[in-house]
């Protein structure tokens, strides 16, 4: 350090007055030596720590004077403590602990001051303290809230063949570590479904990070996967950041969109997925990383590569678990279930009353074709709710919330088989019938009745071939 000498003047006055001010104005102050020996003490420390004779502790170790001090480790690590609480018998002390250096920089001792002999002096400090402390951890535990997933295979609502299928194979999927792709039209779920699949699996409790490509514009997307380096750019952050696969180390990275990427961008994907190494951008170190990667999209990516729109050493690189989620159309035994459980959802999100959904709401339902899917359900089920005051969803409210339905012929109920079986079949259907009809097509008051689920009273409907208008 550079100064003039009428600094370096100032700067020795200040060194020496500096120990005689503190000792002044604390509660009391002590002096050891390179060996951590008590060699001196102002007239309040003694009379702070009960000791009679000072002449008896000088030369003595400091640890049999004070059991708890931490001087001996200030002088011998050369670091100092500045604020600590030092216990005493029954009492505790503010303390501030320095070492001493001479002209050659040696340590030649050390100095402890008794900055109060009670330490709710310093309660607003240690509040303001443990405040800060708290919102850190508060925040901390709402990001790794974030990082989780939010559904599990139970949110995936359907109990039809389709729904069955998908829901085997994706369990087997979840417990294997290799890539999965799921594909189908925009609205079936597969950004449930890879929640689903990382909850079940062994990752579980890493993070869960999505990254909507088609959502994030492709000059920035190269730094969302990877990173920027500090001070890569002008304007970058100072203190770099950290990109999806860096978040995702030791969990699962969710690529929503695979088919918007563009060629460059899945040259350098396809690198970290052989690899399993990047380089921040900006940064010429390259970064191990363990993740594994369900990608998903509703374009055909197998005619993209036959027309050089997507790479083919990426597309068998994600490729090695298929999963195809079902539209509604291919559902639509599932209609009646779905919609019980969004209109539940959409009541207790919107601060609704309890609703339920009507025999003709139901068939309403059916009618239409969804090219929106369970999206589309949802949205036209939370409209219709916020349109209507009644405590049953019928089809008159859907009707001012969606397009003319296309007329379908009604399929005949499945003949009944003979014999006892045929029985018991008649008799099921004849008991729902008049369930249904007691309830006006109430699906859950007929359940309760039944002493039944309503998800195998919707089953058995779909089985019996149940007309639930004739309810």
């Amino acid at each position: 350090m550079q100064m003039t000498s009428q600094g370096e003047a100032l700067w020795q006055l200040a060194s020496r007055s500096l120990l005689a001010h503190f000792a002044e104005l604390c509660e009391g102050a002590i002096l050891v030596d390179a060996d951590a020996n008590v060699v001196w003490m102002n007239g309040r420390y003694p009379e702070r720590l009960g000791i009679t004779d000072v002449a008896s502790v000088i030369g003595r170790p400091i640890e049999e004077i004070i059991p708890h001090s931490l001087m001996r480790t200030v002088v011998k690590n050369d670091r100092p403590i500045m604020v600590d609480i030092m216990d005493f018998g029954a009492e505790s002390f503010v303390v501030s602990r320095l070492p001493l250096h001479d002209e050659s920089g040696a340590v030649v001792g050390g100095v402890g001051f008794m900055l109060y002999d009670d330490p709710t002096h310093l309660a607003s400090v240690v509040s303001r303290y443990q405040r800060l402390r708290n919102e850190l951890a508060e925040a901390e535990r709402k990001l790794a809230a974030a990082r989780r997933t939010k559904y599990t295979f139970s949110d995936f609502v359907g109990f039809g063949p389709a729904c069955t299928e998908l829901k085997q194979a994706a369990r087997r999927a979840a417990q294997a570590g290799s890539s999965v792709l799921i594909l189908g039209e925009t609205g079936t779920g597969k950004e449930l479904l890879a929640h689903a699949i990382h909850a079940a699996s062994p990752r579980a409790g890493g993070a869960f990070v999505a990254v909507n490509i088609a959502a994030v514009p492709e000059t920035l997307l190269e730094a969302e996967f990877f990173g920027v380096a500090p001070g890569a750019y002008t304007g970058a952050d100072r203190r770099g950041r950290e990109g999806k696969f860096k978040l995702a180390n030791g969990g699962t990275l969710f690529l929503d969109e695979i088919g918007d990427m563009s060629l460059t961008l899945q040259a350098k994907l396809l690198r970290t997925l052989q690899e399993r190494e990047f380089e921040p951008v900006g940064s010429n170190r390259l970064e191990s990383v363990d993740v594994r990667i369900i990608a998903a999209t509703s374009r055909d990516l197998e005619k993209m590569v036959r027309e050089g729109s997507f790479r083919a050493d990426l597309y068998y690189r994600l490729n090695v678990i298929r999963l195809e989620t079902p539209s509604l159309r291919q559902r639509p035994d599932d209609i009646p279930l779905l919609a019980e459980t969004l209109v539940d959802a959409i009541c207790r999100r919107q601060g609704l009353p309890s609703r339920c959904v009507g025999s003709s709401a139901v068939e309403r339902l059916r009618r239409h074709d969804w090219p929106g899917n369970v999206r589309e359900l949802s949205n036209v089920l939370e409209r219709a709710l916020l349109m209507s005051d009644s405590n049953l969803l019928e089809a008159a409210d859907l009707e001012r919330v969606m397009p003319a339905a296309t007329a379908a012929p009604e399929p005949p109920p499945p003949a009944a088989p003979g014999g006892i079986a045929g029985a018991v079949a008649l008799a099921e259907r004849r008991a729902i019938l008049d369930a249904l009809e007691k309830s006006r097509g109430n699906k859950a008051q007929a359940a309760r009745a039944l002493g039944i689920s309503r998800a195998a009273l919707y089953e058995k409907i779909a089985a019996l071939g149940v007309h639930t208008d004739s309810a």
